[in-house]
């Protein structure tokens, strides 16, 4: 069995508003991206990396590089095809932008992945969560979801490459976009597991959390 790992790294990052995709913006004198690389180089079940970037800093080999696509569905369908897996074989798909991902979480994740056949990493809710209807004045309040029912998905995400690969044809087939992987999987009928997460595998989307994960880099190094 072999363990793939697929970060997509073509996104403009607009939410940013800096002049470079935020991927490659510096956290601790490095590129986001490379600190999401080494966290996977770390875990030696991991075989491959899959990425749109070409890196240096001494993970050039241990990377192979893909062109991006016009979404992150059209990204990671172009890194399914690139691999050299067969069906039972993971593939694990990483935010380029989490780059505080620690190896035992990732660990964790094959582990479930295969006990199951697709898990995600996720946190408990721990705000009140409210389903609304939108309109052209805001929005208005529908009902309350019991916060019991309800994870906060982070990544990796990760799946058989056999059932992924299935339910990303049917997707396309049918023109269907999802809003993560597990949602394809989810909507090919197959159940995904969750894999307790943490606080500190923040995705980067706005100027302060560039700041937090700079703070947390920081604790971690005492």
């Amino acid at each position: 069995m072999q363990v793939f790992a697929i970060l997509p790294a073509a996104g403009l990052g607009t939410r940013m508003a800096g002049p470079q995709p935020k991927q490659f913006l510096a956290l601790n004198g490095l590129p986001i991206l490379i600190h999401s690389l080494r966290a996977f180089a770390e875990v030696e079940r991991v075989t491959a990396q899959i990425a749109e970037y070409a890196p240096e800093y001494g993970l050039a080999g241990r990377v192979l590089v893909v062109e991006g696509g016009d979404h992150r569905q059209e990204s990671v369908s172009h890194a399914l095809a690139a691999l050299p897996a067969q069906p039972d074989d993971i593939v694990l798909v990483h935010d380029a932008v989490r780059p505080l991902i620690d190896p035992a979480t990732i660990d964790r994740t094959i582990d479930a992945v295969i006990e199951h056949g697709a898990a995600i990493v996720g946190l408990p809710a721990i705000d009140t969560i409210k389903q609304v209807e939108r309109t052209a004045h805001g929005a208005l309040v529908t009902s309350t979801i019991p916060r019991e029912f309800v994870v906060l998905a982070q990544t990796p995400q990760g799946f058989r490459f056999g059932l992924l690969q299935k339910a990303f044809a049917e997707a396309t087939a049918d023109g269907f976009v999802g809003t993560d992987e597990a949602s394809i999987v989810e909507r090919a009928g197959l159940p995904v597991a969750v894999v307790h997460g943490s606080q500190v595998n923040l995705k980067i989307t706005q100027p302060g959390d560039l700041e937090l994960a700079e703070f947390y880099l920081r604790q971690r190094s005492r």
